[in-house]
């Protein structure tokens, strides 16, 4: 559900250079006053889970989505780990989690600014790296789930090619490559799609047999 974008933005790059969770989701520390926000079966979901992912995602991403988007993620995420810990499916290797945060911490000027980011948004370095687990968590399990029922034709990556690459380059004045060039990251950057759409339809499906109480949430200043 969150690789695609990336995918496309590789694409595009390469384009350019051619000549051709683990674990249950845990409430943010330090935090002196919470209050349940969801019910989920016997499992809850507190306010402070919500302002550590929304921090999260400003580390990430640089923005955050609002309260009820976050909360509806953490419920989403809450299903999927669920399914995952029934499936016994393993938590992503120390090296895998060491090497996707060293890919984060690299965006960062160095190791004092991205500890510096880590105190604006409130967050520690165990968090940050708690977060990125989960996150890689539940990519791999949706992934294994959904990629044997996503197929893509020929068909599909000569449409996205001509129908969505290309007037990109263009609007970028970025010369077009050959198609077989970037007919792999097509196919991906597609079944990254066809993962998503299935993640959501599932989603959707189980969430409906759940018995989950929301409570409002009150918008911090």
């Amino acid at each position: 559900m969150f690789m695609a974008k990336f995918i496309f933005v590789a694409i595009l790059a390469a384009a350019n250079t051619m000549p051709t969770t683990a674990g249950p989701i845990a409430p943010q520390s330090g935090r002196v006053v919470d209050r349940i926000v969801a019910r989920i079966e016997g499992d809850i979901i507190l306010e402070s889970q919500v302002r550590e992912l929304g921090a999260f995602q400003q580390l990430i991403e640089g923005r955050a989505e609002t309260d009820d988007q976050l909360l509806s993620e953490l419920i989403e995420q809450w299903m999927i780990q669920t399914e995952a810990a029934a499936a016994r499916f393993p938590d992503p290797a120390q090296s895998e989690v060491d090497r996707e945060l060293a890919r984060l911490t690299a965006r960062f000027a160095g190791a004092d600014a991205y500890e510096s980011r880590l105190r604006e948004l409130g967050l520690s370095a165990a968090q940050a790296r708690r977060l990125l687990a989960r996150q890689i968590q539940i990519e791999r399990y949706l992934d294994y789930k959904f990629r044997p029922a996503t197929q893509i034709e020929s068909a599909a990556i000569e449409a996205y090619f001509q129908n969505e690459l290309l007037p990109e380059l263009a609007k970028k004045n970025q010369p077009a490559p050959q198609r077989a060039a970037v007919e792999e990251q097509i196919r991906e950057l597609l079944v990254q799609r066809g993962i998503s759409e299935l993640a959501a339809k599932w989603l959707d499906e189980t969430q409906s047999r759940l018995k989950i109480e929301r409570t409002p949430l009150e918008s911090k200043p």
